[in-house]
């Protein structure tokens, strides 16, 4: 614009002269003089196009300096939004009393007889309880495309105790920290890999899918719905909840009947233990496996909140007790040893697990109803061995097969306009069942591996925060009131029978062993995802 206005003026000078000099009759020299000031103004002008020529060179130098910039930078955004980032954190509070069989001062450990009276080791302790225990649990999850159809999900883990650095005493059922229950027991600030798995998803172009990683499996349903969650949080059901590593080949389907949505089959493999470079049998008594898992899950319906899963696996070469990280001394070269109370570790067969679970929604209240059977199937190393026997100068070595159920409902009454929920929940196990749940979420005794009855009440409340910022955003409170009633002993636990806490008194106070008998626990918690 300024260019071309300068030369229509530059053409209003020249023309300029000839219409004066023809309309006034100026002398010769008036006209020279008038072209020499002509010809100094149109210096000046040259001189001003041609700053402005270089300014105008300048500036789209400028732009064009801009425009790599920009292109620069939105190849290196278009990177980091690949990468999606949310997480969750939770305070907890909790209270905790619990009755054991016997009474303080009641004598355990038979250790002989004299004058004809049974000689014991040593005194049973007090009732447990804890009036406060508070926690931090921190999560960050991570999710992120390789390719159109390979995608990475993954999850870090912080669990601790406020005021420790280390596992507080009989947390997890008194295990100490081990691969199964690793980011799910309190023990220090440290980031643990709690999720890490990579997903080929639409191979072949079909509904097939490929999982390989550590796994997610732990809170799986129905748990989403009193930990406030508004989906299944896992792969498998409730009763497995126990971190590993391993690989899912998948593959679903439309059932094309709008009452039975669609469906899910997964073929199912991890690891639970890897037993290491082994010594020759001949020289160790002790032969020690891998173990295994393997299995199938199988949704068989889902539409809407309507849900139908079966679950089917087995566990083979069976552990006694886990590889733990805190102090247990793996097998030497000749002879097992004994270490932190648990002893040498070695396989004791297999064992099998089926689950079932149903759920849905009307209106606003939920409901589920879930079932399991446990089936044993040991070795000569035996599992539920009778120790009591054995002190007797019985057998007590049990290589039967032993079978174990459990039923398991609840409900839950949603008050949108409120933003509150109310729920109930009730589980009851027989003598011999074994809920795999090493990663509970309970604190202290997993509610599913109870040997008898548990109880739960809980209520969640949405906390008025204003709007939320992204759909994974969500803050609000649970209480929740827990009471378990035991009639066996154990709990995640075949190696030891699991004796009648009413008529196995006997067995109980000779072995030296006090089991809980009954227990409260009252939780609060505050949590906020993001």
């Amino acid at each position: 614009m300024v260019k071309k206005m300068s030369m229509l003026a530059l053409a209003g000078l020249l023309a300029l002269p000839a219409t004066t000099f023809a309309g006034a009759g100026k002398t010769p020299q008036d006209l020279e003089s008038k072209i020499e000031e002509l010809a100094r103004q149109l210096d000046a002008l040259k001189a001003q196009l041609a700053e402005q020529s270089e300014a105008m060179t300048e500036y789209s130098d400028k732009v064009n300096d801009m425009d790599d910039l920009l292109e620069e930078k939105s190849e290196s955004w278009d990177l980091a939004a690949r990468f999606t980032f949310y997480g969750d954190f939770r305070a907890r509070g909790d209270f905790y009393s619990a009755s054991n069989v016997f009474d303080a001062g009641t004598p355990l450990l038979m250790t002989g007889m004299a004058n004809g009276q049974p000689t014991f080791a040593t005194q049973a302790m007090g009732d447990q309880e804890n009036d406060t225990i508070l926690t931090n649990r921190f999560r960050l999850n991570m999710r992120v495309k390789a390719t159109e159809n390979v995608e990475f999900k993954g999850r870090l883990a912080m669990y601790k105790a406020w005021g420790m650095q280390s596992t507080p005493d009989n947390l997890a059922g008194g295990f100490p920290i081990f691969d199964g229950n690793v980011t799910r027991t309190p023990n220090d600030s440290a980031l643990y890999v709690d999720r890490a798995f990579v997903n080929w998803n639409n191979i072949g172009g079909l509904p097939m899918w490929f999982s390989i990683g550590r796994r997610p499996t732990t809170d799986g349903p129905p748990a989403h719905l009193r930990m406030g969650n508004d989906t299944r949080m896992a792969t498998p059901s409730a009763y497995f909840d126990y971190p590993f590593d391993g690989l899912t080949l998948g593959y679903a389907w439309d059932w094309n009947a709008e009452a039975m949505g669609t469906s899910r089959l997964r073929f199912c493999y991890g690891r639970g233990f890897e037993n290491g470079l082994q010594y020759d049998q001949d020289t160790n008594p002790y032969p020690l496996d891998d173990t295994d898992f393997g299995g199938f899950s199988w949704d068989v319906m889902k539409q809407g909140s309507r849900f139908l899963n079966l679950q089917f696996f087995g566990i083979y070469n069976l552990f006694n007790y886990p590889n733990f990280q805190s102090d247990l001394v793996r097998l030497g070269a000749s002879q097992p040893q004994e270490d932190g109370g648990f002893g040498a570790q070695k396989d004791l067969g297999q064992m099998y697990h089926t689950t079932g679970i149903f759920m849905d929604k009307v209106n606003n209240f939920n409901y589920f109803l879930a079932g399991g059977w446990s089936h044993t199937d040991p070795n000569g190393n035996g599992m539920f061995n009778d120790y009591f026997g054995m002190s007797s100068g019985q057998t007590g070595l049990n290589t039967d097969s032993e079978d174990g159920y459990s039923v398991y409902a609840g409900i839950r009454y949603d008050f949108e306009d409120l933003g509150l929920k109310l729920g109930a929940e009730y589980n009851y196990g027989s003598q011999y069942w074994v809920a795999f749940t090493p990663g509970h979420d309970e604190l202290y005794m997993s509610k599913l591996a109870t040997r008898g009855n548990a109880y739960e009440l809980y209520m969640i409340y949405d906390l008025p925060t204003g709007e939320a910022i992204s759909k994974y955003a969500k803050t609000f409170i649970r209480l929740g009131w827990q009471y378990y009633d035991y009639n066996y002993s154990g709990g995640f636990d075949w190696n030891v029978k699991p004796y009648d806490l009413d008529d196995d008194k006997d067995a109980l106070q000779a072995l030296g062993l006090n089991p809980v008998e009954s227990a409260h626990q009252v939780y609060l918690t505050f949590e906020a995802y993001f």
